[in-house]
């Protein structure tokens, strides 16, 4: 599938964008960074603490996508084949029931909940972009996406991602309390709203914006700038494990991604300094701060970052 033209692009990218923050108030800056994982081409992590509306932005970019979507509640009793389908007996033969996993948005609400065997086989799905069932592999529709939410790791009854599996997503984003006029209208409406955004695009405009994004321009300054930044990870003392290779090329699309949502064929210093703690934050292992779900990895990442002078 060709990449869109650069107006027909940004229209798309501005209806998306209207659409949820239609239905999520006061959170452009996250719904930004949203928009900029599914350009990537990656699965988002949205991690807060209960109420600030994690589910409802979830919810409204599986709307606004368009394509199927299917809701997992993630809970302590989920199987791996509540979520990935089974083979079921009937007529005298063995037929295969397709899950949840089988949709081009998946939300995963609260991933935390649920046991380690049943987060792996998400995990699985979302690297390879199939699953096996039986001995038989089955891929997933395309585009497939998965938005996860989940609460902060010391909250009662989570099960913190390991991170390994953190890796597996783009970006992990924090939603934030939201600003005063904007609770004021959460307030007035009665609650927030919950998967009512308009459906403003299609599988294939989607996926033809990831391609258009593939095909930004980075400059080698650009190159060169994250490269310091990875390398800055690897030598600082207050983490035991710097940004991978795997890491360094995540940051790499989101950058581009970035820029087609800025409306730019080209990537600026802006672009990595936003991006590089919601994608490499969760991607580093401090030596304090509760591991990879800790703070400690997104506050080294922000503060070497500061160590460094950006590209003119």
């Amino acid at each position: 599938m060709s990449a869109l033209p650069s107006a027909e692009s940004a229209d798309i990218i501005g209806r998306l964008r209207g659409a949820i923050c239609a239905i999520v108030h006061g959170k452009d800056d996250v719904v930004e960074l949203a928009l900029t994982g599914i350009l990537a081409g990656g699965h988002l992590l949205l991690e807060d603490v209960p109420g600030v509306g994690k589910t409802t932005l979830a919810a409204s970019l599986a709307s606004a996508l368009g394509g199927s979507f299917a809701r997992i509640q993630f809970t302590a009793d989920l199987l791996p084949g509540d979520i990935t389908g089974m083979a079921i007996y009937q007529e005298g033969a063995f037929a295969f029931r397709a899950g949840p996993l089988f949709a081009n948005v998946v939300l995963a609400d609260e991933i935390n909940r649920t046991s380690p065997k049943t987060q792996s086989a998400l995990f699985e799905a979302m690297e390879e972009g199939r699953v096996t069932v039986d001995g038989e592999t089955r891929p997933l529709p395309s585009p497939f996406l998965v938005v996860a939410t989940q609460n902060p790791y010391d909250v009662h009854g989570t099960f913190p991602l390991p991170d390994s599996q953190l890796d597996r997503f783009l970006m992990r984003i924090a939603m934030g309390y939201p600003d005063r006029d904007a609770e004021r209208r959460v307030l007035r409406q009665g609650g927030l709203k919950r998967g009512v955004a308009e459906t403003v695009a299609s599988p294939d405009e989607v996926l033809s914006l990831v391609q258009a994004a593939a095909q930004v321009r980075v400059p080698e300054a650009m190159e060169n700038y994250l490269l310091d930044l990875v390398t800055l990870t690897r030598e600082d003392a207050r983490l035991l494990r710097g940004v991978s290779t795997r890491g360094a090329q995540a940051l790499y699309r989101a950058m581009r991604a970035r820029a087609l949502v800025k409306g730019r064929t080209f990537v600026i210093p802006e672009d990595l300094r936003v991006l590089a703690v919601p994608v490499l934050g969760h991607r580093v292992l401090a030596r304090m701060d509760g591991g990879p779900s800790g703070s400690g990895g997104p506050r080294a990442v922000a503060e070497i970052l500061d160590l460094l002078t950006p590209p003119s």
